[in-house]
């Protein structure tokens, strides 16, 4: 079996969540300093920054992500995960991907010039990796750079790989966790009380109608509350209940109006239970769009089209899916200070040929929307393509921008 496999299967049983990925930097690092990279640990958290530099030339970053997911797995993969965790987003393929396209690099010093800055970022799936990075001096310290580069696994075919087309390629995100105030007290007098639960389910159903009623049917918005938490027995009704909220859209513009018309519903339904404090509103993360630029994109299209092959490379559509990523670019400008940095971002297929065959549809679009997608606990990247296809795609970007 190939190391770069064994590496990506490691890293896969052995998932750690955001902000806490200890092992997983620790591999990454380790590794990257036997290809010959200079390495330096705990940036940002258990960031892991390698650089290698090989003459005058562009400063090129390449990245990929740390983290793994909550999840409990259902793959039946033989290296599966045991725990409560899981990488089902594909940020154990990412990572490997990026070693063998560093380790490549490291043995082609003939061909390029300029310096490789490899960049294992932590908690991107909290959003908050990416600005803690760059708020720990990562430009200063490693240097403007050029272009920074990453890409994303997706449902698609393996060793296809999707590039956007002058739009977002993933949309722009922020949470909200709120807490709602009741008075608590006992089931059998709930009009002695004022039931924090009931103004919660009243504010899940009332916020449908911010995407339905609110946003214009071409604007891509999403409004989605992922959790709820309230009370200790089935007996008692309690004091708060609180609320995990999602909102994403294609712009800044989109977001903040979206934002404040959540805001404006959690305090009226507050209001209207009679709750006897206002909600409290925190926003827990923020990133931008995804937005490429479009000169790195068709160099890298085209350097795709050349290594994979023309029939390979597709284009992606706007996706209501979300990272930080775009922080590195000028959307993070307050943070890095650095005006002007393009970024380069496409998606890569994982699907295996039998999981292909055995998924029912009628055409290519219904098999893709019956595929297990990122975040479910059956996501499972068929190694034997997807990494390869990945460890090209982001060698040959690599390579094309150092040789320019």
């Amino acid at each position: 079996m190939r190391p770069l496999t064994v590496f990506a299967m490691d890293l896969h049983q052995h998932p750690e969540p955001s902000g806490e990925e200890s092992r997983t930097a620790s591999r990454f690092a380790d590794a990257l300093a036997e290809a010959g990279y200079a390495v330096t640990r705990g940036v940002g958290g258990h960031g892991v920054v390698g650089v290698l530099t090989n003459g005058e030339g562009p400063r090129v970053y390449l990245r990929a992500e740390l983290d793994a997911l909550p999840i409990r797995e259902r793959t039946g993969l033989p290296y599966a995960a045991q725990g409560p965790f899981m990488h089902a987003c594909g940020h154990d393929l990412h990572l490997a991907a990026l070693l063998g396209a560093a380790t490549l690099l490291a043995r082609s010093l003939p061909h390029w010039r300029g310096t490789v800055v490899i960049v294992g970022q932590p908690a991107e799936e909290t959003l908050t990796g990416a600005r803690a990075m760059l708020e720990d001096g990562l430009y200063a310290r490693f240097g403007r750079p050029d272009a920074v580069l990453a890409q994303h696994t997706a449902p698609l075919l393996g060793g296809m790989v999707a590039h956007g087309y002058g739009q977002p390629v993933l949309a722009g995100s922020l949470g909200l966790d709120v807490t709602l105030h009741g008075r608590g007290g006992h089931a059998g007098a709930p009009h002695l009380t004022v039931d924090p639960v009931l103004a919660a389910a009243a504010v899940v159903l009332r916020l449908q109608g911010i995407v339905s009623r609110e946003s214009a049917p071409a604007e891509q918005t999403t409004v989605t509350v992922g959790q709820i938490h309230a009370g200790t027995h089935n007996g008692v009704v309690p004091d708060s209940a609180s609320l995990g909220i999602t909102v994403r859209a294609l712009s800044d513009e989109s977001l903040d109006r979206v934002v404040t018309a959540v805001e404006r519903v959690v305090r009226a339904e507050s209001t209207a239970s009679g709750c006897p404090r206002d909600p409290e509103i925190t926003v827990v993360s923020r990133s931008p769009a995804t937005l490429p630029d479009g000169e790195v994109t068709a160099v890298v299209r085209e350097a795709h089209r050349q290594v994979l092959g023309a029939e390979r490379v597709v284009p992606w559509a706007p996706s209501m899916a979300t990272e930080d990523f775009g922080l590195y670019g000028d959307a993070g400008q307050e943070i890095h200070g650095c005006a002007g940095v393009p970024l380069g971002y496409w998606m890569v297929g994982i699907v295996g040929p039998r999981q292909w065959s055995a998924t029912a549809g009628a055409n290519a679009a219904e098999r893709l929307a019956a595929l297990p997608p990122n975040h479910s606990p059956e996501f499972a990247p068929h190694l034997p393509i997807a990494l390869p296809s990945a460890t090209k795609a982001m060698t040959s970007a690599a390579l094309t921008l150092l040789s320019r």
